[in-house]
C-alpha cells in the first residue's frame, strides 16, 4: 500500500478498453498499464472520465479496478474511480475498490436532479468516511450538474481522509482560491484542460488526465522539468505538447485516446456506444499531432 499523502506526478486517466462484444478487455489494460509504468508515470487512475466510467456496471468496473491493481503490482499507486449519483451506490464502491487493493479512491458526483451544496458535502463525506483510503475529489463544471464550490471544497478539505482536488475547469484563478483557501489542508492535482506547467508554478502537485495515456515519457519529463524549477525549458515543451490538448478537445475524449492508442499499437476497441469511434479524417488528425510530438 502506497502512502498517498505525498503523491505528486503525472497519474494517467485510464481508458476502458472494450472487447469485440462489448466486454472489458482485461488483457489490453494490463499490457497498457505495464507500458505506461515502464514510461515513468507516477500512478493510474482506473474509472476517470477517459475511462467511461458513466457507461459501466459495477460488474465491469469491479473488472477494470482488479486488473490495473494486478497491472500495477505495487510498483506504483492505483486510485480508483467511484462515481455515482445514489451515495449508497458510491459507499459501495468504494468499499470494494478497497477491498480490491486500491491506494486511493478518486471521488466523482453524477447527479440527474440538482443537488444542493449540504448534498454534495454529505456525498463526498460518505464517500471519504467508507474506507480509511486518501480521497481526491474530482470537479468537472462542464459536464457535472452538481459542481464542487469553493465553500464545499474548503468544507471538505478539513476530513482527514480528503486529501486532493483534481479540477477539470479552464480556471487557474479557481485553483489558486482553492490552494490560497484551504491552506494547505488539500493538494491539488491539474487536468488536461490546464496549462499544467502554470498549475505546477502556482503550487500544483501534478495532472490527472487521460492523454497522458498517449505521451507518458513527455508528460513525466515536463513534470520533472517543473519540479527542479527549470520553468523556461518547461514551457518550451508545454508549448510542444499543447497542440496533444488541443486536438483532444476536439473529439469525444475516450474515442480520442483510443484512437491514438491504437496508433500507437494499443488497440483498445471503440467508445461504449451510443458514444461513436472517431472517422478517418479525425484519427489523421490524432496522428499528425502524436507525430508532431514524437510519440509515433
Amino acid at each position: 500500500m502506497h502512502d498517498l499523502r505525498t503523491l505528486r506526478g503525472v497519474v494517467p486517466y485510464l481508458p476502458t478498453p472494450f472487447t469485440s462484444g462489448g466486454g472489458v478487455d482485461e488483457a489490453a489494460l494490463k499490457r497498457l498499464s505495464r507500458h505506461l509504468i515502464a514510461s515513468g508515470v507516477h500512478g493510474l487512475t482506473p474509472l476517470g472520465s477517459t475511462g467511461e466510467f458513466a457507461y459501466l456496471d459495477f460488474a465491469a468496473k469491479e473488472r477494470v479496478v482488479a486488473a490495473t491493481v494486478e497491472a500495477a503490482a505495487g510498483r506504483v499507486p492505483v486510485i480508483a474511480g467511484v462515481a455515482a449519483t445514489a451515495t449508497h451506490d458510491a459507499v459501495r464502491q468504494a468499499k470494494a475498490w478497497a477491498a480490491q487493493g486500491a491506494d486511493g479512491i478518486l471521488a466523482v458526483l453524477e447527479a440527474y436532479f440538482p443537488v444542493s451544496e449540504k448534498g454534495v458535502v454529505a456525498y463526498f463525506t460518505a464517500i471519504a468516511d467508507a474506507t480509511d483510503l486518501p480521497v481526491t475529489l474530482y470537479t468537472n463544471p462542464n459536464f457535472q450538474r452538481s459542481d464542487l464550490s469553493l465553500d464545499a471544497i474548503d468544507q471538505l478539505s478539513h476530513h482527514p481522509n480528503i486529501l486532493f482536488l483534481k479540477d477539470a475547469s479552464t480556471n487557474t484563478g479557481r485553483l489558486l482560491s482553492v490552494l490560497n483557501r484551504t491552506e494547505g489542508r488539500i493538494g491539488v492535482f491539474a487536468a488536461s484542460s490546464h496549462i499544467t506547467t502554470a498549475v505546477m508554478l502556482i503550487g500544483g502537485r501534478g495532472w490527472l488526465a487521460g492523454p497522458s495515456c498517449l505521451i507518458p515519457r513527455q508528460s513525466v519529463r515536463l513534470f520533472d522539468l517543473c519540479e527542479t524549477g527549470r520553468w523556461a525549458e518547461a514551457m518550451e515543451l508545454q508549448r510542444e505538447l499543447w497542440a496533444v490538448n488541443q486536438v483532444f478537445a476536439k473529439f469525444n475524449l475516450a474515442g480520442a485516446v483510443k484512437a491514438g492508442l491504437k496508433l500507437q499499437g494499443f488497440d483498445c476497441g471503440d467508445p461504449a456506444h451510443p458514444q461513436a469511434p472517431l472517422v478517418s479524417d479525425q484519427v489523421e488528425a490524432v496522428r499528425r499531432v502524436l507525430e508532431r510530438v514524437g510519440a509515433l
